[in-house]
């Protein structure tokens, strides 16, 4: 499918991409619209929140989606809620999920989430489909969620039937480049910001496990990088922080994807570098489909009344492609 041509133009301000990114994650304020919690227990020993939300639209009780937040964010960002509201409003109940660690309390083993923690979707898809009647499901995954969605739809056999789409916003598809743009100096901030979280998490995990987490840890994140050679790729079973970036990427496998997946990844997005911008296995793959708006920032696509246009393109992209 060729990348699809984009009318996203938002007020001036706003197509500043550090604007839209700053406001989004800084300013912008989401009303929740009512969530429910449910603790899973995982196999491994460990557990996952999922935080739940019900359409009022008795019609379409048996659509939901999925929706997964981004590094170091959880089911209450307001880009999570604006993404719940718009599929409530379209008839979706929905299901935000909070990675290990994610939901306001520490994750009870030395491992936590992971931007290829694809393992831990199927868990919950698998726990959907087991304890509720849903015949549709998509998957709305945002940043480090996005690649979660897509590496998922992209490797794992056997996907249910009752997966009908993926959605995946500003996805850092290729974590090296996107690694890579992170540490470039306008981004420093929002690396900094990055690190320091990453650190307090892993700060609360030490006195439960003393042998595996030391205090000379610490003195080697000086950069936000490090803490995947330290800490992400130790922690999941990788070699080091390249190796952790070459086998979680969604990128080499996007050609796989069989079901109708949404990629809208803006141009001016600072968070990304080349190799997110996956044209070439759009243009291979036909259930793939590729928007790259001139603007709109790291998960910052403002549009007026609080609504954005991530959000409606979603909705239009679901409505022709996944809702009977």
């Amino acid at each position: 499918m060729p990348v699809i041509q984009s009318a996203y133009l938002p007020p001036f301000p706003f197509r500043n991409g550090h604007i839209s990114t700053l406001y989004s994650g800084l300013v912008r304020r989401v009303e929740n619209p009512g969530q429910e919690r449910e603790r899973i227990e995982l196999e491994d020993g460990d557990f996952m929140d999922l935080d739940w939300s019900y359409t009022p639209n008795p019609v379409a009780k048996k659509h939901l989606a999925i929706v997964l937040h981004g590094l170091e964010g959880n089911a209450q960002r307001p880009y999570v809620l604006g993404a719940v509201k718009a599929f409530l409003d379209a008839g979706y109940d929905a299901c935000a999920l909070n990675f290990r660690g994610c939901s306001g309390q520490t994750n009870r083993l030395y491992r936590s989430y992971h931007s290829g923690a694809s393992d831990d979707l199927e868990r919950v898809i698998k726990h959907i489909l087991a304890t509720r009647k849903y015949s549709h499901i998509v998957i709305n995954g945002f940043s480090l969620g996005g690649n979660v969605t897509l590496k998922y739809l992209g490797t794992h056999n056997n996907i249910p039937k009752e997966i009908k789409a993926g959605i995946a916003i500003s996805v850092p598809c290729s974590l090296y480049h996107s690694m890579v743009a992170l540490h470039k100096a306008e981004n420093f901030l929002y690396a900094l910001k990055f690190k320091k979280n990453l650190i307090g998490k892993l700060r609360k995990k030490q006195p439960h496990f003393p042998d595996l987490i030391h205090e000379d840890d610490f003195k080697r994140l000086r950069l936000l990088r490090d803490f995947d050679d330290v800490y992400t790729s130790v922690a999941h079973g990788y070699r080091d922080g390249l190796d952790y970036y070459e086998k979680a990427s969604s990128l080499p496998h996007l050609n796989r994807i069989q079901v109708p997946t949404f990629i809208l990844n803006a141009a001016n997005d600072s968070f990304l570098d080349e190799g997110c911008y996956p044209v070439t296995s759009a243009e291979q793959n036909n259930a793939l489909h590729l928007e790259v708006p001139k603007y709109g920032g790291h998960v910052g696509f403002y549009d007026r009344n609080n609504h954005y246009y991530s959000e409606s393109r979603t909705i239009r992209f679901v409505m022709e492609k996944a809702t009977p």
